[in-house]
């Protein structure tokens, strides 16, 4: 271990926590916009909807469970950040075109959408059910692609301006033991850079976070051998929530104008260096001097 403790590692701070955290960005940079970040009530999505609403922006979320969507709305209206949720599955095609057409209704707008719902679990990829592959397949890549093409026909119908960013994964780590993972999110990477060709007429910018090991509560729950040994990457500290937020916030602000079908990679350099084993590193792999 480094300096981190293990408590900061595991732990899943609140909203309000959130919400005191300091930030480089101005107060009013994303006023009177909306932003949409689907699966908001918890970790990464949590951080990068407090974040845009204390910049100024009015959120949309959207998650399966709809007592979590509800304590997200009570959390976001105790930081007086107007929010807007719906209780749904991103894979029912239906569902998030209803999403989009309250949203638009609603807000007359949508000015952002970050595609942060998914899901994964490890196991060797010949233990990987059918069902199993296809339900990550089908949340982390057709899922996602489903609000993106929701998201573009309003704003392709509305003539309105917008961005795309996708939370991905890391592809150039050595990994073992989330296959159907890896295959759902190098789609969602390749789709984001088609898409910013084909929907560039109509001013829709997309790119992706890839996004390393951070700290979240899940950590606590990984086998003893593969919980994190800071061998992951040469800066030997796991990243936090805020981290891709506040990256977020850059590809979707003024700053990010410019930039367009990229990936930008937040893990600490794990993409140079680093091993991510999340059934921790089999025998084969271990290298004795």
């Amino acid at each position: 271990m480094t300096d981190q403790a293990e408590d900061e590692i595991y732990a899943a701070p609140t909203a309000a926590e959130l919400a005191a955290l300091p930030t480089v960005y101005r107060d009013d940079l994303f006023k009177d916009q909306v932003v949409l970040v689907s699966g908001g009530a918890g970790g990464i999505g949590m951080a990068t909807a407090v974040l845009f609403g204390r910049l100024g922006a009015t959120i949309v979320s959207c998650g399966r469970d709809e007592a979590k969507m509800a304590a997200f709305e009570e959390d976001m209206a105790s930081l007086n950040i107007p929010c807007f949720t719906q209780a749904l599955t991103i894979r029912d095609a239906d569902l998030v075109s209803g999403l989009m057409a309250a949203t638009w209704e609603r807000f007359g707008r949508l000015d952002v959408l970050i595609n942060n719902a998914g899901g994964q679990f490890a196991a060797p990829a010949m233990d990987i059910s059918p069902n199993g592959w296809r339900t990550v397949v089908d949340t982390n890549l057709t899922g996602s692609w489903l609000m993106m093409q929701a998201a573009a026909r309003h704003w392709r119908d509305n003539k309105q301006p917008g961005c795309i960013i996708n939370m991905v994964t890391v592809l150039a780590m050595c990994t073992s033991g989330i296959a159907h993972t890896q295959a759902a999110r190098a789609g969602e990477i390749h789709l984001t850079r088609g898409l910013c060709v084909e929907w560039a007429p109509y001013d829709i910018r997309l790119n992706s976070i890839a996004i390393g090991v951070v700290a979240s509560p899940g950590l606590a729950h990984y086998p003893e051998s593969a919980k994190p040994s800071f061998d992951h990457n040469p800066m030997r500290k796991i990243g936090t929530a805020q981290d891709i937020a506040q990256a977020a916030v850059y590809l979707a602000g003024p700053a990010g104008e410019f930039i367009n079908g990229t990936v930008l990679t937040v893990d600490g350099g794990a993409d140079v260096w680093g091993e991510y084993w999340p059934l921790g590193r089999p025998d084969y792999f271990r290298i004795d001097y």
